[in-house]
């Protein structure tokens, strides 16, 4: 999942469930009992956040980031949804077979789901979204990215040679739903928890038409929270408690209140003053909090990069510079002292503690090692190739980055370290608002990018599928042959056979770093202050960073 600017003081991979704060003043409040059945102390059931930017979307089939996905797992269920454990737990579907070749897939939904008009949620809103999301005219990324190769037919669908009909998911009544797969895929379950894998009502969208999810009044949900006084351009929004929810006894908050606040010396001020319940601590102010009460490091698997668009300028379709570029930066000093909330270096594309061998339990990072480290004399020496083999003495590159204080401290280094340790090397910051570097992304328009990937599945393929010659979040000219008949190995001829699969992928991201595609720079974590009034909201390893079905606002001390 395309990530924003941004935890590992613990081992990466496990789940943190962690303390959120409560704030207010509404008079939504909840009491409880004691062991004597006394009431105790009531407290307002409202929750205060802030969020790095605008949500660039709510619609189910064109998100891309973070925070689409977040504010989307809220307000929208799939078939199942992640627990505490990061394990799938029932959502509209109550339970599934699946053939024993693995192809077919039969979800059995639950009769009691409501969307919040009051319609039932059935298997056809299940197959009108997932045709939508692969039908070429919705431009949707994701349901090519997501579906091709995986639900039957979608590829085929995705490039106009087959009509959306064909899709191998179908409604067998209005409370099962078949799938039927191109191949076994061993993480499917837990591709069904994602957003776009949710449901859509057919006939809001089509009666909504442009309007359909472009703010909180065109918008239906289904799941425990639906959205009020939001619009893409809103810098606050409030979600409030889905009465219709099927399981909403199990909802404790009533409302959730979220403001855009991109600096994070403001986000701490709020959270001095009681006004919000988490904040995000910069590096500059780690070091005042490390040791108060109520700061939490939270573990996280998301891993950021340089992309280097090989088709824009000409410098970054040579190997050379792509690879003097990749080592000529001091990661570790990022780390330490730009970040300075426990994020980790990153030497590959798959991140730390993420997923284990399946016969050894090996860490995939310990077994592929440090593909990409600092090495200034190397980076000379191949960023002299690569001047000879343009015939110049000079580069010029443009380095598109996001533009919060943390980012522009980042872009600032970044672009000093290559300047210094590459002679002749000029480079330009073009530093913009999160929705802006989507749209330049997606339309290729950048030299040099910061970039960052949360994943959308526990499986490295999550990540190494994005460099696939053409594929939706390639975006930025590489191919290479061998490395794509070995995913396409891995989900093809490999796919029940676990150890020789890993093996592929192992050896699919050594040659991605011979190429130097990307240049890797660090695995992300977060330092924060939360107050301890909320139990029950933790950290999803993929998918909605946050998960607050569960959440509950209790009593100070």
């Amino acid at each position: 999942m395309k990530m924003s600017k941004l935890s590992l003081l613990f081992m990466l991979g496990l789940l943190l469930t962690f303390l959120a704060a409560c704030g207010g003043s509404n008079d939504d409040t909840t009491g409880s009992s004691d062991q004597n059945g006394n009431d105790t102390e009531k407290v307002d059931q409202v929750l205060n956040l802030v969020n790095g930017d605008t949500i660039p979307t709510m619609d189910v089939s064109l998100a891309t980031d973070q925070y689409a996905f977040q504010f989307l797992g809220m307000t929208t269920e799939g078939l199942y949804r992640l627990d505490e454990n990061a394990s799938p737990t029932e959502g509209i579907a109550a339970d599934h077979e699946v053939s024993e070749d693995g192809l077919t897939w039969t979800f059995t939904l639950r009769e009691d789901a409501q969307w919040e008009n009051g319609d039932a949620v059935t298997a056809h809103d299940f197959v009108y979204a997932w045709r939508r999301a692969v039908d070429p005219a919705t431009g949707s990324e994701y349901g090519p990215f997501m579906m091709n190769g995986i639900i039957k037919n979608a590829e085929a669908i995705s490039t106009g040679d087959m009509a959306v009909e064909e899709l191998g998911v179908k409604a067998d009544g209005d409370y099962t739903l078949v799938v039927n797969l191109e191949k076994p895929v061993p993480y499917f379950l837990s591709l069904t928890t994602f957003g776009t894998f949710y449901p859509l009502h057919e006939e809001f969208v089509v009666e909504k038409g442009e309007d359909y999810a472009t703010n909180s009044d065109n918008l239906l949900a289904n799941g425990p929270f639906k959205m009020s006084d939001w619009d893409s351009t809103a810098s606050s929004w409030t979600l409030v408690k889905n009465e219709s929810y099927w399981d909403a006894d199990t909802v404790n908050i009533e409302k959730i209140n979220v403001n855009v606040v991109k600096d994070a010396q403001v986000a701490v001020d709020l959270y001095e003053k009681g006004e919000i319940d988490r904040a995000d601590l910069s590096s500059d102010i780690v070091d005042q909090y490390i040791s108060h009460e109520d700061f939490v490091a939270t573990p996280l698997t998301s891993v950021f990069y340089l992309k280097m668009n090989q088709t824009r300028n000409e410098a970054l379709a040579n190997v050379n510079i792509r690879k003097a570029i990749s080592h000529a930066y001091d990661k570790q000093a990022l780390v330490d002292t730009i970040l300075n909330n426990g994020s980790l270096v990153a030497y590959g594309n798959i991140p730390e503690g993420f997923s284990s061998h399946p016969e050894t339990s090996e860490d995939y990072r310990d077994i592929n090692g440090d593909l990409v480290t600092q090495d200034v004399e190397a980076a000379k020496d191949f960023w002299e190739k690569g001047l000879e083999e343009l015939g110049t003495d000079s580069v010029e590159i443009e380095f598109l980055a996001g533009d919060s204080e943390v980012a522009k401290n980042m872009n600032e280094y970044l672009k000093n370290q290559l300047e210094t340790n590459l002679p002749g090397l000029t480079v330009n910051l073009k530093q913009v608002p999160f929705q802006q570097r989507l749209d330049l992304d997606t339309n290729m328009d950048y030299d040099l990018q910061f970039s960052g990937w949360g994943p959308d599945y526990q499986d490295p393929y999550t990540f190494l599928s994005l460099w696939i010659t053409d594929g939706e979040n390639n975006k930025m000219g590489y191919s290479n042959e061998e490395y794509d008949a070995l995913l396409a190995k891995a989900q093809g001829e490999l796919a029940t056979k676990p150890v020789e699969r890993y093996e592929a992928l192992l050896e699919a991201e050594q040659i991605l770093f011979e190429d130097a595609a990307i240049g890797p720079i660090y695995q992300k974590a977060t330092a924060q202050l939360i107050s301890p009034q909320m139990v029950g909201v933790f950290m999803n390893p993929f998918g909605a960073d946050y998960e607050y079905k569960w959440a509950e606002v209790v009593p100070a001390d």
